[in-house]
């Protein structure tokens, strides 16, 4: 029975503790909550803005744009379908570009540092 396996977990542990308090993980998140929680923000005023128009400003919505059938409501209703959409790939974008490359280097990081003592292939 070996009695080394807790060491190696023990400082494996402490190696993700210290990417976890590094400049270079403090940045990713930092560049994940820079888009994450505006966007989420956005989002919501603009359901929001959907929600109590549908409620209070009846007329407005209930406005024939097209159509007998084609009112403002409905065409506010698909645009929460297509902003969602459009928030997904603005993300895939910003993701691409801000928050995977520091993330790889990070994983790269501890890959490295595992090989070296022996825990992963």
């Amino acid at each position: 029975m070996s009695t080394d396996t807790p060491a190696p977990a023990a400082s494996q542990s402490d190696k993700y503790l210290a990417v976890q308090r590094s400049d270079e993980f403090a940045g990713l998140r930092r560049a994940l909550r820079g888009f994450v929680f505006p966007m989420t923000v956005a989002f919501f005023l603009w359901y929001a803005l959907y929600v109590i128009l549908s409620a209070y400003a009846r007329d407005f919505m209930g406005t024939k744009l097209f159509g007998s059938n084609i009112n403002v409501a409905l065409v506010f209703g698909l645009l929460q379908f297509v902003s969602t959409f459009l928030i997904a790939w603005l993300y895939s974008r910003y993701a691409d570009r801000k928050i995977d490359p520091i993330a790889d280097r990070i994983r790269a990081e501890i890959g490295e540092v595992t090989r070296e003592d022996g825990s992963r292939g």
